[in-house]
């Protein structure tokens, strides 16, 4: 009689394992104190929250929200908020997580939040997200503030939803505080206490990294060919700087089709094409659209994923030909592809580094509101580099010390200034 042996498929690792690992890893190398450990193990705080909301139609329907904050150590919470299909208590711990170690290798006076809405903002009108977007702020309360803990836009949300915020925060207000609460946000428009740039902070931020990557790889970002997975903000604005820089755009792909010229494919006609048609690049004309799984094998120097995570995997990552690639989104790449790039000598600018430009830019506006001031986008713009070139160099520095891979360096970094604050500070009572 023979038997036959039953394969299981291979538990798909979702983003709350990933950055689990990617911390356990970078904890056991660098022997990060025990008790660290446990606290920076844990949220502080998950907040689920179930509101109603009367649509356009008359009826009511009820969405869940979501706000993990992990840890605020260094300061007030620090993080986006998100509508989209895939949000939940996971995927939120998960980015609120990354969030801490961003805020901290940046150098910012900041912990890490992250949540937002279960839902798709496409099947619901402008005047349907302004009431689900002021209902959640309403159910959130005091759990947010300008010291306590502070969103930003995030995937799917923009300045106008940050401006809904803010004003629907202050007006629970007294009429003497309002004003000293708009700043409970950030990323907001320009005419509500915004930061001019913001809007480029995160893409401007990635391009930044690729920048410094080139300086020390000594491979000149002129002439090179990069591909862009998700065309919102991130996607967009880097394009943009990168074409600045000499680099051609070959690639781009989103959720509604896969775009590819070798000769190149020009942003500003890409965006907008896309705004005219719901954000989405499909049926753009200056492109052939090829297979969603040709996209990561396009023959290129750079690859972005700018979209969301988990979208660089064990089944995909061995067809990348790219030297490097520079992490827009949160957790793009997962255990198993990370590996495989790793072996293949491919460079990986790490998550919370590359996109950091986001929140760096963030804590600009913040400061900027709390100052009661106005700064001009080219000093921010310098800023915003300045810090990158530091946590990047600080980055390489420690990958040296350690003999380890960027990610883990990064990890690294930011775990040792928590570390710091923990050991000087102690633990209450």
């Amino acid at each position: 009689m023979t038997t036959q042996t039953v394969e299981k498929p291979e538990r798909k690792e979702g983003m709350y394992e990933v950055v689990m690992d990617q911390f356990a890893r970078a904890a056991d190398i660098m022997n990060l104190d025990p008790g660290v450990r446990k606290i920076l193990a844990k949220t502080n705080t998950e907040i689920v929250v179930h509101f109603p909301v009367r649509l356009d139609n008359g009826k009511i329907e009820v969405f869940t929200g979501y706000r993990v904050q992990h840890n605020n150590a260094l300061g007030p919470y620090k993080g986006g908020l998100r509508y989209h299909e895939t949000v939940d208590i996971d995927a939120a711990r998960a980015l609120a997580i990354w969030m801490t170690w961003k805020s901290s290798l940046a150098g910012l006076p900041y912990g890490g939040a992250k949540g937002g809405i279960q839902l798709n903002p496409k099947e619901y009108s402008k005047g349907e997200l302004e009431r689900i977007t002021r209902r959640f702020t309403y159910a959130l309360g005091d759990n947010i503030g300008p010291d306590l803990d502070i969103p930003a836009p995030d995937v799917n949300t923009n300045a106008q939803i940050m401006a809904w915020i803010a004003d629907t925060f202050s007006s629970t207000k007294s009429p003497a505080t309002r004003f000293a609460n708009l700043h409970v946000v950030t990323g907001k428009p320009m005419g509500a206490g915004g930061l001019a740039g913001r809007d480029r902070a995160t893409g401007f931020g990635v391009v930044a990294n690729l920048k410094s990557w080139s300086v020390r790889s000594k491979q000149p970002l002129k002439g090179m060919r990069f591909i862009v997975q998700g065309f919102g903000n991130v996607g967009y604005w880097t394009s943009h700087f990168l074409l600045k820089e000499g680099a051609t755009l070959i690639g781009v792909q989103d959720a509604t089709a896969t775009i590819h010229d070798p000769n190149g494919i020009d942003p500003e006609a890409l965006l907008k094409h896309s705004d005219a048609n719901g954000r989405n690049i499909k049926g753009f004309t200056g492109a052939k659209e090829i297979e969603p799984s040709e996209f990561f094998g396009l023959e290129c120097d750079i690859v972005v994923p700018a979209a969301l995570g988990n979208q660089i995997t064990g089944e995909n990552a061995g067809n990348i030909k790219a030297k490097v690639v520079a992490e827009g989104a949160n957790g793009p790449t997962n255990t198993a592809g990370e590996l495989i790039l790793r072996n293949n000598r491919v460079d990986i600018i790490p998550d919370i580094l590359c996109n950091s430009g986001g929140v760096i830019g963030s804590y600009y506006e913040w400061l900027q509101n709390k100052r009661s001031e106005i700064w001009k986008i080219e000093e921010v713009l310098e800023m915003i580099h300045d810090k990158i070139d530091t946590a990047f160099a600080q980055v390489v520095a420690t990958s040296g010390e350690f003999n380890v891979d960027w990610r883990t360096s990064a990890y690294i970094v930011a775990l040792r200034r928590l570390e710091n604050t923990y050991m000087e500070r102690g633990i209450f009572p």
